[in-house]
């Protein structure tokens, strides 16, 4: 079973301002949904705000410290360990945020879908850390330009452990 963490970044490795993306890219949020379609995801409670309900055909499981938390549709877990051992049955797990959640999952990933976004955003209040990827394995790279759908140049690239 795989642990992938499915994450976007501008240049300076940001990730988000107050609890948003910073962007629009129409063609990734297109293979996001191709690749986690029938899989499990993995977030914590603030990602899950930020997409406001249950994204379908996934088994959506949450990470929250709030041991009364219920949420529809959602499976409720108080900790990544947890959260892994409830997704055992899928063959790829993804991790999709936000930035704890990632540094959690950073020591026991085993590929990264790593979003390029070619742009830096000085506002930014949320980071991910890209350098313990470096001396990963690069398995795809998809480029994809500004265009009506995407506000920025950006690139997709598959990473292996």
């Amino acid at each position: 079973m795989d642990i992938s963490i499915l994450v976007a970044v501008g240049e300076n490795g940001e990730i988000g301002k107050d609890n948003q993306l910073l962007w629009r890219l129409s063609d990734d949020l297109k293979l996001f949904k191709k690749r986690t379609l029938g899989h499990s995801i993995i977030m914590g409670r603030k990602t899950f705000d930020s997409i406001g309900k249950p994204l379908p055909k996934r088994e959506n499981i949450v990470i929250t410290t709030n041991k009364f938390l219920q949420i529809d549709g959602c499976i409720i877990t108080h900790s990544l360990d947890e959260a892994i051992a409830t997704a055992e049955t899928s063959t790829e797990i993804f991790i999709i945020g936000g930035q704890q959640i990632f540094e959690l999952a950073t020591p026991i990933a085993t590929k990264v879908y790593l979003t390029k976004v070619k742009a830096s955003f000085k506002d930014a209040d949320t980071f991910f850390d890209v350098s313990p990827f470096q001396d990963w394995q690069v398995v795809d790279t998809q480029y994809f330009t500004k265009d009506n759908n995407n506000e920025f140049d950006f690139e997709i690239v598959e990473l292996r452990k």
